[in-house]
């Protein structure tokens, strides 16, 4: 079953399903497998890692992919952006910073322009822009984001950017949230957590059976990882990442935290090298409710566009409308 959109035939893919470019997990082995599998899979540039975006960019081969990038990255070091332009990718996609001074330079490249937004000012921005794909991205989604949920989020994104397409991000992990999104006016989704949960995702095994264990609850956004790291991210925008020693620890004494930062840095840095997850991040998102196993990524494409082709095909029959 397929499900046709704008999406879908602006970027020549089969099902409306994006991979979230996850700093370090998406990397080129799950990008080229969503994207084989008719899926559009975007490598996670993230804070930019030259050397690591070189073999990522090997590792993904042929396959059609984009590249997505924290926006200030490319900002403090333009030579990341060049990098995957040489490449030519189908696509690049900015999240959080200011995207118009590198739209021109994409556009001359080539590539189709995604970028993810978490208010509508900032949607209505990036259209003016040139924006080719929008992402509404709601609070619920692992990993950065701002204030805004996104059930109301998507819909309001939509109407006010007219006919260019729009992704709906966070909290969506099965076909029941692509179909839900398709109901609000996307035209398609972009994943995360869910991938993330994968087979191919660059992360631990450990990582990944506390995704399986962990539900929704167990979550929460907070600045403690980023000050922690010295990771300089300016309002609104927190991290979503499961809750562990350390954010019992720290929560509620950000302060404090900053004062022995020096003392604290290194014992975190120590503990993300050994892959200590009672220390160190995990960031997902609140779907993690609705993830019952470890799948390969194509099936997890596969699975998410048939449940939402069946649920879409069947809800004439599901519903009885009077009057």
């Amino acid at each position: 079953m397929t499900i046709a959109t704008r999406l879908t035939d602006l970027l020549n893919i089969k099902h409306p399903i994006l991979l979230a470019p996850m700093a370090g997990a998406a990397d080129g082995r799950l990008a080229a497998t969503v994207t084989q599998a008719g899926g559009f899979g975007i490598i996670g540039g993230g804070y930019g890692e030259e050397d690591w975006l070189k073999r990522e960019l090997d590792a993904a081969g042929d396959a059609r992919i984009g590249v997505g990038f924290i926006t200030w990255s490319i900002t403090k070091n333009p030579r990341l952006l060049d990098l995957a332009l040489e490449r030519k990718p189908a696509a690049i996609m900015l999240s959080f910073g200011e995207s118009a001074p590198h739209v021109e330079r994409i556009k001359r490249a080539g590539a189709l322009l995604i970028c993810q937004v978490q208010s509508v000012l900032q949607a209505k921005e990036v259209a003016a822009q040139g924006a080719d794909i929008i992402v509404a991205q709601g609070t619920e989604a692992g990993g950065h984001g701002a204030a805004r949920a996104t059930l109301p989020l998507v819909p309001a994104v939509v109407d006010a950017v007219g006919t260019v397409p729009v992704a709906a991000a966070g909290g969506i992990a099965d076909g029941r949230g692509l179909a839900a999104a398709l109901m609000l006016g996307a035209d398609g989704v972009l994943m995360g957590t869910r991938f993330l949960a994968s087979q191919e995702a660059a992360v631990s095994a450990e990582a990944k059976q506390r995704l399986l264990a962990a539900d929704g609850d167990a979550t929460i956004r907070s600045t403690l990882f980023d000050i922690v790291r010295r990771k300089e991210w300016p309002a609104p925008y927190t991290g979503r990442a499961l809750q562990n020693e350390f954010t019992r620890r720290w929560r509620g004494r950000e302060a404090e935290l900053m004062h022995n930062l020096a003392r604290e840095e290194a014992a975190y840095e120590a503990a993300r090298q050994r892959g200590d997850l009672d220390t160190a991040v995990l960031h997902a998102g609140e779907a993690v409710d609705l993830i019952g196993e470890i799948l390969p990524a194509a099936e997890i494409v596969a699975r998410t566009a048939e449940e939402a082709s069946r649920l879409i095909a069947g809800a004439s029959n599901r519903y009885k409308v009077a009057g």
